[in-house]
């Protein structure tokens, strides 16, 4: 009875719970399916990108990890590693270095057959969710094998296609080969810091003795370097190489392979203990002449994601061999002469056309370190003079439409908002110059009185398109005295050689991998001024070489332009150095033809080394003229060609305002829509890439006028314009600035050439 009255009541109770089950048994089957779909996606993502998997032979696994330097005609230059590694077979290996390696590296190395561990895969994976990051690896050591042999390190190569093929690679590893080859052919192949590869090279160059011989600290330190072999350098970073040691020991004792008391003893050993004294290896004269570009072949690989010593890369670099070997023959050779043997130059040579780096110097004398200073890059000091027609008055003809014809007037000058007067080498005010003449000339007042009146934030905008940066709490004093490289200087003066178009210096054309993947770069031009003012400058540039400051780097029968630079001593270096004064302290060179653009820096690298005397005042000069000559036999000698945006016209030598002549050799530039009014030269109308750069142009000039009367009214007021100036500061932000460069003191006027006659160049400073 009580069954048949409860049977109503089970029935709504199923019927009740019907549909919740019901939602859970698709649900299930469902997520049963999609995992399955996953699954199968997943093998079949794998296998497609699986089958396009690079080879991978005993001969590859054994090799070195080192990357390799080639030409642009594809000659072989050299290896970035160590010419003889040690190469240790897995008998000679010591069961405790084994035992290191794999407790720090892959615990589960031994028993794992298949090459890749799922288990520490999803650990890693859960790890990097946490951090938002790539915060650990999931590669085993014969992943990491196969990652050295054939793969690229950086990390924009880590891709699905790229791990799935590492990953099958490995399993074939796994099955070709036995552990303990896989670990040979892993520990001879590491990068070790300093161009040593495998650990029983390492083990000879730390601690000159073979890997058998290494207590359980130092074998341990070794088994760690891989991770990052740089930063765990014992002779640089002992602490950060003991912390690293102390986790590989941390981990031997985890993994049961060494005791309690045998891990505290290492841990307590002085990670210096039985390092020997750190070994300058000797060099072939091609790796020392070529030192400084491989310094940045290696810095520009690195920063495009590629480790150049583990990745076994194939590196297309834009060196010119024979141009780089005459460079360095010339610093070191005394065909130059320099002060003596510790002064030091700085210099590069680019192509204006592309941007490639055709050869650098770093120093001279310097002893066989490997990847040691490059002043030609790393040492950035104040260009003097040199910067003139990049940050003063290149801007003025870009946004003021000057001519070279342009009066300027070297008179008394204080710099606003200071007490500091402003001197040029004679300590005399000639008084009114033009534009060109004043740069010939290496005159100081001009040119800062051009840079106030273009506005140093206008200015500095100009030559940050350029690569070179003006410390944003600077003085109007920068218009005699930047800071910037020579390779800096190089390329914004190439820029000027090539029409006004500028290319990032590079080191690197080409980089192949062993997946055979091949990456080209190259530099995209960029103008970054009018062809007007690249030709105008380069015409004034000229004069710097025929008449004006840089006579001794003049070749002759060459179209060439160029820029002396010099920077004087600081009074506080004067109070410390007295028998320096009426010295150089840095002495510059820019120069170019059509071809190769030149910047040369030439100094000390310490105050107590010396001063620049005697002959090594012309070294910088000499530099240039013995290399472009070198550089230019055999190619052509061409001469820049006028833009249609330019106006060549004969005026009245120094006439303020101007005036045209109709007779004499008096020729200036003007900028065509801003030239006295009937100059003419019968050129045709605008390049088109000027005259969208001119009618945006801000701050310009009045245009030419039509009769004698108004030409003569705006010439006046334009003269007037730069006379008053003088008088009081103008609006711009600019005065404002308190100046700190040294270069302004009086005793930092006088030219580092006082006793050359007239027609050698007076001042550069």
């Amino acid at each position: 009875m009580n069954e048949v009255n409860n049977t109503p009541q089970r029935r709504r109770r199923v019927k009740k719970d019907e549909p919740w089950k019901r939602y859970l048994s698709h649900a299930i089957k469902w997520g049963l399916m999609l995992i399955l779909i996953l699954i199968v996606s997943g093998i079949g993502v794998f296998a497609y990108y699986a089958k396009d998997a690079p080879e991978i032979s005993q001969s590859q696994l054994q090799s070195g990890g080192t990357s390799s330097l080639y030409t642009k005609d594809g000659s072989f230059l050299m290896s970035l590693g160590s010419e003889n590694r040690i190469y240790v077979k897995s008998k000679e290996i010591p069961q405790v270095l084994k035992d290191a390696i794999v407790s720090v590296e892959d615990k589960r190395f031994y028993s794992n057959k298949l090459g890749v561990d799922p288990i520490r895969i999803i650990g890693s994976m859960v790890t990097n969710a946490r951090s938002s990051s790539i915060a650990a690896g999931g590669s085993t050591i014969t992943q990491q094998l196969v990652k050295l042999t054939v793969f690229s390190t950086a990390n924009s190569q880590r891709t699905i296609k790229r791990k799935a093929q590492e990953a099958w690679l490995a399993m074939k590893v796994a099955r070709d080969y036995s552990k303990e080859q896989i670990l040979e052919f892993y520990i001879n192949k590491v990068y070790m810091n300093y161009g040593n590869y495998g650990m029983g090279t390492a083990s000879k160059y730390y601690y000159g003795k073979s890997l058998d011989k290494l207590d359980l600290a130092q074998t341990a330190l070794i088994a760690g370097m891989p991770n990052a072999p740089v930063s765990y350098d014992p002779y640089l970073y002992p602490k950060t190489a003991k912390w690293r040691r102390d986790i590989v020991l941390r981990a031997m004792y985890q993994n049961g392979k060494i005791t309690k008391k045998q891990m505290n003893a290492a841990l307590k050993e002085n990670i210096k203990k039985g390092l020997v004294k750190q070994q300058n290896k000797s060099e072939s004269t091609l790796r020392k002449i070529d030192d400084p570009y491989i310094k940045e072949v290696i810095n520009e690989v690195q920063s495009k994601g590629f480790d150049p010593y583990n990745d076994n890369l194939k590196i297309t670099v834009n060196i010119d061999q024979a141009a780089q070997k005459k460079l360095y023959q010339l610093a070191n050779n005394g065909t130059v002469p320099f002060t003596n043997n510790k002064m030091q130059i700085g210099s590069a040579i680019v192509d204006p056309s592309n941007g490639d780096v055709v050869a650098i110097i770093g120093g001279r004398k310097l002893p066989s370190v490997q990847l040691g200073l490059d002043r030609a890059v790393q040492t950035s000091r104040s260009t003097g003079s040199s910067i003139k027609p990049l940050l003063d008055y290149g801007p003025a003809i870009e946004y003021l439409h000057w001519s070279t014809a342009k009066m300027l007037n070297d008179s008394k000058y204080v710099y606003p908002g200071t007490n500091i007067q402003l001197y040029d080498w004679d300590n005399t005010y000639p008084g009114w110059m033009t534009m060109r003449y004043a740069l010939e000339q290496s005159r100081n007042v001009p040119a800062v009185k051009t840079l106030q009146k273009v506005g140093l934030t206008r200015a500095s905008a100009f030559v940050k398109k350029m690569g070179i940066k003006i410390d944003k709490n600077a003085g109007l004093s920068v218009a005699i005295g930047a800071n910037a490289s020579a390779l800096q200087m190089a390329a914004g003066f190439a820029a000027i050689s090539n029409g006004g178009i500028y290319y990032k210096p590079h080191f690197v054309s080409k980089i192949e991998s062993l997946d055979g993947i091949t990456r080209n770069y190259s530099s995209d031009g960029v103008r970054v001024m009018n062809k007007s003012t690249a030709y105008m400058l380069t015409d004034m540039l000229k004069g710097v070489l025929t008449r004006g400051s840089g006579t001794t780097a003049k070749i002759n029968n060459l179209h060439e332009a160029g820029k002396t630079g010099t920077v004087k001593y600081s009074d506080q270096d004067l109070k410390t150095y007295p028998a320096y004064a009426n010295t150089p302290k840095d002495s510059w060179f820019v120069g170019y033809t059509k071809k190769y653009s030149m910047g040369i820096w030439t100094g000390f690298d310490n105050l107590k080394d010396g001063t620049i005397s005697g002959q090594g005042q012309y070294a910088a000069q000499l530099m240039y003229k013995n290399m472009m000559s070198y550089l230019m036999q055999g190619k052509t000698n061409s001469d820049w060609t006028k833009p249609s945006t330019v106006i060549r016209a004969r005026v009245v030598k120094n006439s303020r305002p101007i005036r045209l002549a109709y007779s004499g050799n008096n020729w200036e530039l003007f900028v065509k829509g801003y030239a006295p009014a009937g100059a003419t030269d019968g050129t045709p109308s605008y390049d088109d890439s000027d005259a969208a750069a001119t009618s945006s142009s801000t701050n310009t000039t009045r245009k030419s006028v039509t009769t004698t009367k108004k030409k003569k009214s705006t010439e006046s007021s334009e003269a007037g314009s730069t006379k008053q100036s003088d008088k009081k500061s103008s609006n711009d932000d600019d005065n404002k600035d308190q100046d700190t460069n040294t270069d302004t003191n009086k005793d930092n006027g006088k030219t580092e050439n006082q006793d050359q006659d007239k027609d050698k160049g007076k001042n550069d400073q």
